[in-house]
């Protein structure tokens, strides 16, 4: 493998933004051009993830190489380059490969937007912070990336910003997941204050050896870890800071796709994965885990009583992230990561098939308002019946490996998280079926005028859902067979941490695909007979459901206790008190002095020669007499 392989991959998209950015005033009237260099781009950084791939598959060693010195101190330097292992290529082909499929989908999805080469411009920039933040070899790149998909994320959530609610989402996802990269600058400041660099294999390398200065005691590596997590907490929407990503889905359909299904809220479980050794070696990963279970089924729970399309899916989302921290948090690196592999298809294809009921239903977002669709669109039923099979653990079907492993794992670790996953695993069965019966089946509930006009997607949109479908059925088929001991746990095992981890996965994985198999089909069977002919009541019809279906209140208890506080704060503190008071004050003083200064000098002006004359003559006596009698 060479430097400019994995060069090209890095930089394709990043051409593509600079194409769209600058261009785009003369592309604007040629979709399919601004469209095509999108795609195109991301297809060459496909390409080189392949090779990428290859090489590393037949090698032993992970690729690590630097490109140039960025920062050099006297004591200190921090480096441009990358390191390329199992796990890095891993994550290149799923940013690039669900990513191709969504800028092509994007092509015939955004057709008619005012902001469409605008809208590829940013779709290739959060590639390229992406490709950043999985192809860095140090902490510092990783966080470069970190904050430029958080940047792209707010620019393309409040990418239609004539709309108020999207505005706000982006500002709120914006600012939520400041407060995550708050605790990741923190953690990255310990672990150099700890080893003096923030490279990975100096890292690691140390750690292991014990040789860093432990400056808070025993505890500096359960500091500095935990510190990182609340980082991906942040970032991949876990309690108690998941609450941008429901409010995320205000962006244009693909946008929730690539950015919040299928890539950058994943990039909290990749750090953790790739700091495997650090959380190793602090024995932190079950509070990674309790975390990560609890979202798992709270979200669950909220997705019941759900009747949007787009954020059911994005409740979804936040308990499936649940599921991949509780496998990194137990030790089990390779099935968390296994686990963000099939959720990116599935996930992606159940998003992008979302959108495809939106173009139908000219943006309907209600379920309540569907039904019946599987006749008039019977391409988009069938791709979304299989994310739909895939996530609720469908025997065979990719979810049904990845989940599985962590619930198996999580038995070893912890029964109450094993028993907790299983009750979520059926709750996903059940609302991701509830989703579908009430959209797809059942007697049509269109709008009349919306109806005369129901029509399949074109082919630029149904073809990537087709093509999704293929590995959201099969790819862990591909990947999992043989469970612990699968092809994909043999490759990703030569990744630093993955296998010192502390899982003790004990029992027969058979029984517990068993179990699995039955919640799952119990959940489905349960929907089926709630909503086969039923549509979900308008109103809650009880405390408990009026609770679920408002989210339990957080987004009005955090702006209760948290957001007004803080702003009636900052509303006397630093408006009325500094900004008005001092600020101002001091402004306001300089212009009054000034004032006085020029209204006493002014007087002096009065336009009579004679009092010129005067002043003249009073100033040369003066002078005279300073000379004869001073000087």
């Amino acid at each position: 493998m060479s430097k400019g392989l994995i060069i090209v991959l890095l930089i394709s998209p990043l051409v593509g933004f600079l194409i769209n950015g600058l261009f785009g005033k003369w592309l604007k009237g040629n979709e399919k051009l601004s469209g095509g260099i999108g795609a195109l781009t991301v297809l060459i950084s496909l390409i080189c993830s392949i090779i990428a791939f290859s090489h590393i598959q037949g090698s032993e060693k992970p690729f690590n190489e630097v490109l140039y010195s960025w920062i050099a101190g006297e004591s200190f330097s921090f480096n441009i380059g990358f390191h390329v292992d199992a796990l890095t290529t891993v994550m290149l082909l799923v940013i690039t490969g669900v990513g191709f499929l969504i800028h092509v989908y994007s092509i015939g999805y955004m057709h008619g937007d005012e902001g469409y080469t605008r809208y590829f411009a940013y779709l290739n920039l959060f590639v390229f912070a992406m490709l950043i933040l999985v192809l860095g070899n140090n902490y510092l790149m990783m966080f470069v990336g970190w904050e430029g998909v958080g940047l792209c994320s707010y620019l393309l959530i409040g990418f239609w910003y004539e709309k108020q609610s999207a505005t706000d989402a982006g500002k709120k996802a914006f600012i939520v997941n400041r407060i995550g990269d708050f605790g990741f600058l923190l953690g990255m400041f310990t672990l150099f204050a700890a080893f003096g660099s923030l490279d990975f294999v100096s890292i690691f390398d140390n750690a292991e050896a014990g040789t860093f200065k432990q400056i808070f005691g025993a505890s500096t590596l359960v500091i500095a870890t935990l510190l990182l997590f609340v980082g991906a907490i942040g970032k991949s929407a876990q309690i108690p800071l998941y609450v941008w990503l429901p409010d995320a889905m205000e962006g244009p359909t693909p946008v929730s796709a690539l950015i919040h299904a299928a890539t950058m809220v994943t990039a909290g479980v990749y750090m953790i994965a790739r700091s495997a050794v650090l959380y190793n070696l602090a024995h932190t990963g079950q509070i990674v885990a309790w975390i990560g279970v609890l979202t798992a089924l709270f979200a669950a729970i909220i997705a019941l009583k759900q009747n949007d399309i787009k954020r059911i899916l994005a409740y979804s989302t936040v308990s499936q992230l649940g599921y991949m921290f509780v496998g990194v948090g137990v030790g089990a690196y390779a099935s968390g990561i296994f686990h963000l592999v099939t959720h990116a298809f599935f996930k992606g294809l159940m998003f992008l098939t979302a959108g495809s009921v939106m173009h139908a239903m000219a943006n309907e977002l209600d379920i309540r308002k569907m039904g019946g669709l599987r006749n008039k669109l019977p391409i988009t039923h069938a791709t979304f019946l299989v994310g739909a099979l895939a996530i609720a653990g469908a025997p065979f079907l990719s979810g049904f490996w990845s989940k599985d492993e962590i619930l198996h794992s999580a038995w070893g670790s912890s029964k109450i998280i094993y028993i907790i996953g299983l009750a979520t695993a059926f709750l996903t069965a059940f609302y991701m079926f509830r989703l579908i019966f009430v959209t797809f089946y059942g007697k049509s509930r269109v709008e009349p005028e919306v109806a005369s006009h129901l029509h399949e997607s074109p082919a630029v949109m149904w073809v990537p859902l087709a093509i999704l479908a293929v590995p959201s059925a099969l790819i862990g088929l591909l990947l999992g067979v043989g469970g612990h001991n699968s092809w994909f746990h043999h490759f990703t095992e030569k990744v630093a941490g993955f296998k010192g981890g502390h899982v003790e996965a004990s029992g027969n994985i058979v029984l517990f695909m068993v179990i699995s198999m039955i919640v799952g089909i119990a959940g489905i069977t349960y929907a089926w007979t709630r909503y086969k002919n039923r549509v979900p009541s308008a109103e809650p019809t009880n405390a408990l459901q009026k609770l679920v279906a408002n989210k339990f209140y957080v987004d009005e208890i955090y702006n209760t206790f948290i957001v007004q506080p803080i702003k009636n704060a900052s509303h006397f503190l630093l408006w009325k008190l500094f900004d008005v008071g001092i600020i101002d004050g001091i402004v306001n003083s300089v212009a009054a002095l000034i004032r006085v200064i020029g209204g006493t000098l002014r007087r002096l002006q009065t336009g009579l020669v004679q009092v010129y004359i005067v002043s003249m003559v009073i100033g040369i006596v003066l002078f005279l007499a300073y000379y004869l009698f001073f000087a």
